[in-house]
């Protein structure tokens, strides 16, 4: 299984050319603030030293509105560019879990807590946004961008360009240093985060039973006490951030004080070095001194970020383990169509089946014949293994030993969405879904026409209930059905079958 961090760059192909996009607007930016620094600079100078006149001037003062402009249309499209790329890794990965989980089966499901898996679709693919919009073109244009001021540094003092050169390394370093903490601490709150979520989840279910026994105050308690850990987890996480920010400040500030220090002395000649044995003027002086703040702008914007890319790597431990999770074995794998009017016949021939991590078999040695027009009920005990015959037949289990034929073919050799439109499936708890009636009956067909939908609600008999909504078939059922009684959920499952 791959790392956290390899998991991620896997994703980089679902958002090259936006984040291409992204670094090349961000180059054109930096050299923008270049150009910038060196009109501020002549404009100073000229009205200051040279007292030039006014109209002279103009031109440059027009250059400069322009690059501020164009600056500002840059940071746009930079804006634009990285929600575009998140937007497309995020819609990817969405789509990979719900493949992932179609993949699972129903059966493998039941096992997993709603709760975490609704976070990792949410929250943990939203982790994933700022990493992917920010910090992967930042990181590029953090090595860009302070590469073009040290160069231009360097055609005018060498001592400047050696005390941007120096300085500028050290704060990505003390950045990775606190950010691998951060990266620990966003793991374990997303970690905090899935068991709340899970816990209050269960709690709201079981509102009703937790009244009746008059244990709501203790659940409340409870909640209460997840929340302030989360809660610590999160103010955690902030202080490290807050601490990483004072650092790179101080550090920008040292810096900063430095190139300053070194162009004052100059100026009051107590220093004689480092300009090529040319003149000091307020051009020049001043154009490295307003190149200093940028050059380390983009680092700073870097270590801003870095605590995106540490919660992404957190989001991506669970995301990652979720779509590396092997789905059980088909159990139709083959590719023969039934004939569609041909009657179903069943044979099951010495069907055997465990459970991983139980001792007893679950079905053992079951021989059963459902002959063509046959009807069947199945009886037994609490774990007698009807559900788990429900779900051979329905191919969300693999057959471990024996037969099942259908028409005296193997099921092994059936196509398993044809088999499974050949079956009519209610279960103990329906389904329902926020919407029309009309359409949690038609879910197999959604062009399924009127008629045929309301002459199944007529054999269900739903149409008398169906009657007592605003709007009959046309009427909202409600988040999970909440708008109709239990009984009436069941008959829309008996009407879609």
């Amino acid at each position: 299984m791959p790392s956290p961090l390899a998991w991620l760059h896997s994703l980089h192909h679902c958002c090259r050319r936006p984040v291409l996009l992204s670094i090349i607007l961000g180059a054109l930016s930096g050299l923008c603030v270049i150009v910038q620094a060196g009109l501020l600079a002549h404009l100073i100078h000229s009205a200051v030293i040279e007292r030039a006149a006014r109209e002279s001037l103009q031109v440059f003062f027009a250059a400069l509105i322009v690059i501020i402009v164009l600056r500002a249309l840059l940071a746009w499209g930079r804006e634009v560019c990285g929600q575009r790329g998140s937007s497309l890794v995020r819609r990817f990965v969405r789509r990979r879990i719900l493949e992932q989980l179609d993949a699972l089966g129903p059966v493998a499901l039941r096992q997993k807590q709603t709760a975490p898996l609704a976070s990792s679709i949410l929250e943990r693919v939203e982790a994933l946004h700022s990493y992917f919009a920010q910090y992967l073109p930042q990181k590029t244009l953090a090595l860009i961008i302070p590469l073009m001021i040290i160069l231009t540094a360097f055609s005018f003092s060498w001592a400047v360009g050696l005390i941007f050169l120096v300085t500028a390394p050290l704060i990505p370093l003390f950045m990775v240093m606190i950010g691998r903490g951060a990266e620990s601490l966003s793991q374990k709150n997303f970690q905090i985060l899935s068991r709340m979520s899970a816990h209050f989840l269960d709690t709201l279910h079981g509102l009703t039973t937790l009244k009746l026994f008059q244990r709501s105050a203790d659940e409340a308690e409870r909640i209460a006490a997840s929340s302030e850990s989360y809660r610590k987890g999160t103010m955690a996480v902030l202080r490290l951030a807050f601490l990483s920010s004072a650092i790179l400040e101080f550090l920008t500030s040292v810096a900063i004080a430095m190139t300053a220090v070194f162009l004052g002395l100059s100026y009051l000649d107590f220093l004689d070095f480092g300009l090529y044995g040319q003149e000091l003027t307020l051009r020049t002086g001043l154009f490295l001194l307003l190149l200093a703040p940028d050059l380390y702008l983009p680092l700073r914007e870097l270590g801003s970020h870095f605590h995106a890319r540490a919660e992404a790597l957190g989001a991506a431990v669970e995301l990652s383990d979720l779509l590396a999770e092997k789905p059980a074995e088909q159990v139709c794998p083959g590719t023969a169509q039934l004939p569609p009017d041909q009657p179903l016949a069943l044979e099951l021939r010495h069907v055997r089946h465990r459970f991983a991590g139980r001792d007893s078999l679950a079905l053992d040695d079951l021989c059963l014949e459902v002959k063509a027009g046959e009807w069947l009920a199945v009886v037994g005990a609490s774990g007698a293994g009807k559900t788990t015959l429900l779900n051979l037949l329905l191919g969300f289990l693999p057959l471990q030993q024996g037969e099942i034929r259908v028409n005296g073919q193997h099921l092994a050799e059936l196509d398993l969405e044809g088999w499974r439109r050949r079956i009519a499936w209610v279960p103990q708890q329906p389904q329902l879904f926020f919407g029309r009636l009309a359409e949690n009956i038609a879910l197999e067909d959604p062009a399924m026409s009127m008629e045929k939908i309301t002459r199944a609600a007529e054999q269900a008999r739903l149409l008398e209930p169906a009657g007592q909504l605003p709007r009959g078939l046309a009427g909202p059922v409600g988040e999970e059905g909440n708008l109709l009684s239990g009984g009436q959920a069941r008959r829309v499952a008996l009407a879609r079958a």
